[in-house]
Parts: structure tokens; sequence; C-alpha cells
């Protein structure tokens, strides 16, 4: 299988073109807003904003990311199944990557990437986040803090396919009965005091035909509400405002819970199209973790950080007109970059319905063998790729938010806990998510 998928990687960085910028950047370098133009064909149209406006960028030697053993196993038992319908639903699959060998001719190409994506190596049994930091910063220089910050206790995903490492695996039991392909909440908010308690849940469901079943819980009605999946591309609202009487505030973000991790919305509702492979920068070996506010921009992004050359599957996400939605998002396009060898996405930039370009995302991801250098329980036998930082701006406005992975002022040295079995499906229920808001 590694000879498999180094012959694969050869292939396929033949194929690729380097971007123009290539041979003006070196490791070593420094990118600021002051030399920004020696990027410009190296990031996303949106990403290279973020750098004029000032966010520092060190440029390191290319590194390579492996993937862990079990993943690597799952892959070779399991991707010789795994079978694609012409309308693009997923069959026969168990665990691992599905499509390691990629034909770009193939007319399907960019749907296999995003299958490839959406069962990335990253955490394939469970992850539980410890005290994660969402804080929104506006452009007007004469607001020198955050005008809005949350933190989460929580944010936990458990899968119940693509299973590798904890038992059950490869599939929970639990699959064939409710059909649930994972879920996923952020729960109880901690800050601010007014929305203390209060919870997300998302689940997504292997039927192509059953769109994603979300909840928001409420602190301030202490009731649980039925979200729309056609509004999971907004953000969320506080659930007060609902027939119980209670507030109707808006929280100052921009983050959507379809960008949750670069892209979070349900594979099946958009249409992809390959527009090319491209060396370009991208964050994959971050140096920190926690990360930290960029001092050169007012705090919308963080920096300075490691950025090296990656190649990158460049793909244009269309939300299908017909799509099961029913109204139509308020994203309708989005243009990923994913890393061909993490399969996570490490840029993103959003268009709106008039198709100009409206937002961009960027990731920062660690490659190591722990989350933080204090880390006392969760020391993995093997590096595991990770996000530390995403960056969600409107570049309209200047307005960013950041999700901070673990939260900058956290306590524990233990934040990431991948694949060790703290999460359990029945913490992931409404109405465990309402008693911990109580």
């Amino acid at each position: 299988m590694n000879r498999l998928l180094a012959g694969a990687i050869l292939a396929l960085a033949i194929s690729f073109s380097p971007g123009a910028g290539f041979t003006q950047v070196k490791p070593g370098d420094v990118i600021t807003a002051k030399n920004a133009d020696k990027v410009a064909d190296l990031l996303s149209p949106g990403n290279q904003f973020l750098v004029r406006q000032g966010m520092t960028m060190d440029i390191i030697p290319t590194g390579q990311l492996d993937w862990p053993n079990p993943y690597k196993a799952a892959t070779e038992k399991y991707s010789q199944q795994v079978r694609m319908s012409p309308e693009g639903e997923l069959s026969n699959y168990v665990a691992g990557l599905p499509f390691p060998l990629l034909d770009l001719n193939d007319p399907q190409v960019g749907l296999k990437i995003m299958w490839n994506f959406s069962y990335r190596p990253l955490y394939t049994d469970d992850i539980d986040i410890r005290e994660a930091e969402v804080e929104s910063r506006t452009a007007d220089p004469s607001v020198s803090d955050s005008i809005e910050r949350f933190t989460a206790g929580h944010v936990a995903l458990y899968n119940n396919i693509d299973r590798t490492e904890i038992p059950p695996k490869p599939v929970d039991p639990d699959y064939v009965q409710s059909g649930i392909r994972y879920r996923f909440a952020i729960y109880p908010l901690l800050e601010p005091s007014e929305m203390r308690g209060a919870g997300f849940l998302r689940y997504r469901h292997m039927d192509p035909r059953i769109e994603d079943n979300a909840w928001v819980y409420s602190s301030f009605s202490r009731k649980v509400r039925r979200v729309a999946a056609n509004t999971l591309a907004d953000t969320i609202e506080n659930g007060g405002a609902d027939s119980s009487g209670g507030p109707s505030t808006t929280y100052a973000n921009t983050l959507d819970p379809d960008t949750y991790f670069g892209f979070a919305a349900k594979i099946e509702d958009f249409d992809y199209k390959l527009l090319g492979v491209k060396r370009m920068l991208a964050c994959v070996e971050a140096a920190n973790s926690p990360e930290r506010a960029c001092p050169t921009d007012g705090g919308r992004t963080v920096c300075p950080e490691n950025w090296e050359m990656r190649y990158l599957y460049v793909i244009e996400a269309t939300a299908k007109p017909t799509s099961r939605l029913g109204s139509p998002v308020s994203i309708p396009k989005r243009i990923l970059y994913i890393d061909s060898e993490g399969w996570f996405i490490t840029a993103s930039d959003l268009y709106d319905r008039e198709g100009h370009l409206w937002k961009t995302v960027a990731t920062f991801n660690a490659y190591r063998d722990r989350p933080t250098p204090g880390a006392q329980d969760t020391i993995w036998p093997f590096k595991r790729m990770f996000q530390t930082a995403l960056v969600d701006e409107d570049i309209r406005s200047g307005f960013s938010t950041i999700l901070y992975t673990p939260s900058r002022d956290t306590d524990f040295n233990d934040t990431w806990f991948i694949n060790q079995g703290v999460i359990t499906p029945l913490l992931l229920e409404p109405s465990n998510i309402v008693r911990l808001g109580h």
C-alpha cells in the first residue's frame, strides 16, 4: 500500500503545475503585507487578501504527512471494494480512504476527491477538543479588543463507520439501526455569560436522501429547537429568539456550521469540478498550539505561522439547484483547496449568489505526536494531523472570526483527544446536551 500511494502521489506530482510564484519564495523567507506580491499566485484570492491586510507568513521547507498505520491498513483492506454510482452516491465503503488512486481524466474525479476529504485520515473514530474559543474582530483600527468571544467546553465527534482504532470497529452496530454516519456537537458554551450552557448538535446520515438533523439548545429558554438544514450555511443565532419570548440577539461572528473544518456540508448537496492541481502555500505544520492572535493585522488572523509549498487539489463546489435543502443556500459556491497527502482543506473562498467573492477561510494545521508541548494523557504513538485554528473573514468588511482549537487561554495541556474512546453516542444526544447545559 505504501508503494501504491507513493506511486500515485508521484504520478500526480508530475501532472501538477507549480504556481508562477514558486521560484520567488524559498524556506527562510518572511512574507508580510509589504512583499505580498511574491505569493500572489501561491494562495487563493481570499487568502491573498489576508496577507495584504497584515498576516505574516514564515516559509519553511516542505515536509511529508504520513497516515496513521491503522488508517493505512483499512485503506488497503477496503478501498478496492468501494464503488460510486453515476449519481455520485458511495457504496460498499467501510473504512480508510475511499479512492487512493485517482485518474485526473475521470469525469467524477472532483467528487472522488471530495469523498476522500470527507473520510480523511485526521480523526476516524472520535474526537473531543477541550476548551475551543471563537473570537470575532472588526477591521476598525480604533477597536483594539474583540467584539465577541465564545468558549466551549467540548467540540466533539463520534463516527459510526470508518472506525480504525477503537472498538467497535470498523462499524458501530448503531449504524445498522440508525443509519447515522456521525454525530457532532459543540457544548456547553462557557462564555459569554448570557449564553452559558448553550449547545449545537448535528447528525449526518449515510442515506443521501436524508438531510442533516441539527439542534440548538438555548440556555435562556432551556429548550431545544430544530435548525433547518438550509440554514446551516448561516451563523447560528441565540436560541432564545423563539416562541418562548426570549431576546432576539444576533451574536457577532461570521463562522457558519457548514464551514467547520473548512467544509462540513453534506457531500451529496453539491456538484464538484476539479479546476486544477497546483503547488501552493498552506499551513500544515504549525509551530504554535495553542495559536496566537496576529499582532500585525489587529488579531484578525493568527500569525506568524509556518507555511510551506504543498500539492493541492482545487475544487469548485456548487450547490445543486434541485437540492433537497429546498430554498437556496446563502453560499452557493465555494472554491476548496485540499491537501493531497493529508486530505484536509487548507483554504476556501466563498462566493455570494451574484458570484462575487464574499468570504475566505484559512485553516492552520499541525502534524505532531501531541496537541500541546505539555500534554501528558494525549501523547499518541505516531504523529497525527489536527487543526489548530480556522480563520473566516468577510473580505468586504474585514470582519473576521477565528476558531482556536484549543483556546489561547486554556488551562489544559491535554486538549485534543483523538481516537481515544472518550466520546460515545450517548454523550451526543439532544437530552444530554440539555442536561449538561443546566
